[in-house]
């Protein structure tokens, strides 16, 4: 059976009741969801990347050579936390360590009081990145989807030395880890897809017995609405559910495979909220642009944007016209059917439509 000490397959949602009561009072009341701010921010560092994967749900975006200054960052992200954001995780339509000063801004969003954290493909490392940025960061993922380099190249369409480097830069992170008795949480994940599936079981002992990963995710693919690539749009999920128990043996005390059977099975289930409760609400995304969007889906989407943080502050942003219009249009118009199937925020608006619709039985026989 799998794993998941980190609720990767789940959703933490539950540990802020206060939020989720925030967001269920405002029943379309603009003044109330006015001041609602994110829990977790996500923000693109870079637009470009190194890699081109076949699977990359962001490639209608361009990979553009865009980046967000530190200066830009030191300014807006601590008045994020000022107003009530709780985390910000790097990563967006780029490659986030192509970004020559990550480290430092790692290093300014800890110090910020906010939690941080990292997914990458780790092909590459800035400036003393290990060294300053790993103590900071709660986590760091990587995605990595192959357990050897010919069907990595292949997936990421990289040089297949690229493989290599992954893993040497993953085992210098664990390594740096261990020999300073660091708290950050390293770990892998791998696109379930028909051509490297047979390799998961390799990549699992790569990242257990080689490099020494805390764990493995092994996640299906999602189609995104405006993604160019559609090689996978009809991939059947349903044939491999089974297939997590077959490598619940990797398990140790140490290494965690969380596989994600859970969120496989809802690509076929019927019973789906009426609308989003998260947007615009309880997450965020900034592009490497500076444009706020509230929904990671629909990137280029102007129903979505409400400003830009070269141009506005944060909080003038978030309590500004551009979101008070977003939020109108999901309240009254969006079209549930519209939305990516097991976004990012799934599980969470699955929680609070049932809270929300008090949809279970003699609720109050507790």
């Amino acid at each position: 059976m799998s794993r998941d000490p980190y609720r990767i397959d789940d959703h933490k949602m539950i540990y802020h009741p206060e939020r989720a009561a925030r967001v269920l009072a405002v029943q379309g009341d603009w003044s109330r969801a006015q001041t609602v701010y994110p829990i977790y921010v996500e923000i693109a560092p870079v637009g470009a990347c190194n890699h081109r994967c076949v699977f990359c749900a962001v490639d209608y975006i361009g990979y553009k050579s865009i980046r967000l200054d530190y200066e830009l960052l030191a300014k807006r992200v601590p008045e994020m936390g000022r107003l009530g954001v709780k985390s910000i995780m790097y990563a967006g339509e780029g490659e986030p360590l192509l970004h020559k000063e990550m480290a430092r801004i790692v290093t300014m969003t800890k110090e910020a009081g906010l939690d941080v954290s990292i997914t990458t493909n780790a092909s590459v490392m800035p400036p003393r990145f290990i060294e300053d940025a790993l103590a900071c960061l709660s986590w760091l993922k990587v995605s990595i989807n192959a357990g050897t380099a010919a069907t990595y190249a292949a997936l990421h369409q990289t040089k297949a030395s690229d493989f290599d480097k992954v893993i040497a830069n993953m085992t210098a992170m664990v390594r740096h880890k261990k020999d300073n008795k660091l708290n950050c949480t390293l770990g892998a994940q791998i696109l379930l897809l028909e051509e490297n599936y047979n390799e998961i079981e390799t990549l699992a002992k790569i990242c257990r017995d080689d490099v020494g990963l805390d764990y493995l995710v092994v996640k299906p693919y999602s189609q995104h609405l405006f993604s160019k690539t559609q090689r996978y749009k009809e991939f059947d999920y349903q044939q491999f559910i089974a297939y997590g128990q077959s490598l619940a043996h990797l398990n140790t005390e140490q290494f965690f495979l969380i596989f994600r059977g859970h969120t496989m099975r809802k690509f076929t289930a019927e019973d789906r909220y009426q609308r989003c409760y998260s947007v615009p609400f309880l997450w965020g995304f900034v592009m490497a642009n500076g444009t706020v969007s509230g929904c990671s889906a629909f990137l280029l989407d102007k129903r979505f944007e409400y400003g830009n943080i070269n141009e506005n502050s944060f909080q003038e942003i978030w309590e500004g016209e551009g979101r008070r219009r977003g939020f109108e249009f999901i309240m009254k118009e969006l079209d549930i059917s519209e939305c990516r199937v097991n976004c990012r925020m799934d599980e969470i608006n699955r929680y609070l439509h049932q809270i929300d619709t008090r949809s279970v039985p003699h609720m109050n026989f507790i």
